[in-house]
């Protein structure tokens, strides 16, 4: 799962993965503004909270490098040195030079930018040493499983789930051309130019837009729907997939939380994959599509009307402590009334409530809690055998409402 934060790390591990990817922020190709950005300060920190769950963290330093990249690399060598992160993603030949040298105890991922496509590409990146190898999510099942019969001895993970870059794995200009040089793609700046909304411009009349697509809800002709393999996990693990990789770093925290768990659940048996569907449309996304995956990819892969992905429950809290009996305190992500039907997930479990109670610390008991507040509820359950796992409880909306 993806750790773009700590917070998110935490929550990834705890709702189900047994590894993370997180990148440092120079070297990353999610450049991240907010949160408890991962860094030279933290690390190792990372990596111990991660090992003190027996889990485990790669760190990403795919970006396509330049020699200022490459001396800023050297910099930070004895500090991922002691940080001891268990691989290294990368995907720039000099980057992978210096760390095959100077951080030879670290087994070194080949990332999907690399767009690796073949049994005897896994077989170079095998005999320069790799241990595993990040295939690109332009193959297909059947291709995948032929990889895998080819090549045995090395390790083979495939992407399965999140948002989709319109480029041929990931290698695009767009935003370095639409942004002049200030947005690139491949240094972790991406401006998500393909999101955007286009129209045509005809040469000599150029004062007159015409929509490419005529109709209410815009043009985002290259917008691509998100990959969704839910239904075909247990296909790739029976075959021999080693890892299986959700996209995600600049999502939120309730999103790495939903996804890990839909995923942990039916790769352990615990949920059938057309619930577990279910749960990933109440995270955000932008409509769903099997990519490449069976071999018919299409114009319905893209989601022509809209750029920003919804969710189908609308993510409301995070529980911080339990106060009594059926109270707890949370910090709010979006309001809620007295009165309203909830439900509150957790790793293991979930259940409907009806918020009964709102009290302000200073304010006494509302009517409603805002965004950001930080406020005791009190629930009743539908379940009163039931009991909230406060360390690790998320709070949405009930139900699912339909975005597509």
């Amino acid at each position: 799962m993806p750790a773009g934060s700590i917070e998110k790390m935490k929550y990834a591990l705890q709702y189900g993965a047994d590894a993370v990817y997180l990148g440092l922020v120079d070297f990353s190709l999610r450049a991240l503004r907010k949160g408890e950005l991962i860094d030279e300060n933290n690390l190792s920190k990372s990596v111990q909270i991660a090992n003190s769950l027996g889990k485990k963290v790669y760190c990403t330093l795919n970006i396509f490098a330049y020699d200022k990249d490459i001396e800023k690399l050297h910099q930070m060598i004895d500090i991922i040195k002691d940080a001891k992160p268990h691989a290294l993603i990368v995907s720039d030949f000099g980057i992978f030079r210096i760390v095959q040298k100077k951080l030879n105890d670290i087994d070194i991922h080949i990332s999907t930018q690399t767009n690796t496509l073949n049994s005897e590409a896994v077989k170079f990146w095998r005999d320069l040493g790799a241990k595993r190898v990040i295939l690109a999510r332009e193959l297909s099942f059947n291709q995948i499983k032929k990889i895998r019969e080819e090549v045995q001895d090395i390790e083979l993970e495939t992407f399965v789930h999140g948002a989709q870059c319109m480029a041929y794995s990931g290698r695009c200009l767009l935003s370095d051309y639409l942004t002049k040089g200030e947005r690139k793609a491949n240094q972790g700046l991406c401006a998500q130019a393909c999101r955007w909304s286009y129209k045509l411009i005809e040469e000599t009349r150029p004062d007159e837009q015409y929509q490419i697509i005529e109709d209410d809800k815009g043009s985002h002709i290259m917008s691509t729907k998100d990959l969704c393999l839910i239904h075909h996990v247990n296909k790739l693990a029976q075959i021999g997939i080693d890892s299986l990789k959700v996209e995600g770093r600049t999502k939120s925290l309730y999103y790495v939380s939903g996804v890990a768990k839909a995923y942990r659940k039916v790769l352990d048996g615990l949920m059938n994959p057309e619930e577990a569907f279910l749960e990933l449309k109440k995270t955000g996304n932008r409509g769903f599509t099997e990519g490449f995956f069976l071999s018919n990819n299409n114009s319905a892969s893209y989601s022509y009307d809209i750029s920003k992905g919804l969710a189908g429950a609308d993510f409301l809290g995070i529980f911080e402590e339990k106060i009594s009996n059926n109270t707890y305190k949370l910090l709010m992500k979006n309001k809620v009334l007295l009165n309203d039907e909830v439900e509150i997930i957790t790793p293991n479990y979930s259940t409907n409530a009806i918020i009964t109670k709102i009290e302000h610390e200073k304010k006494g008991e509302q009517t409603l809690a805002n965004t950001n507040d930080s406020i005791n509820l009190t629930f009743e359950f539908s379940d009163n055998n039931w009991l909230v796992e406060s360390n690790w409880a998320l709070l949405r909306t009930k139900g699912i409402k339909e975005c597509f």
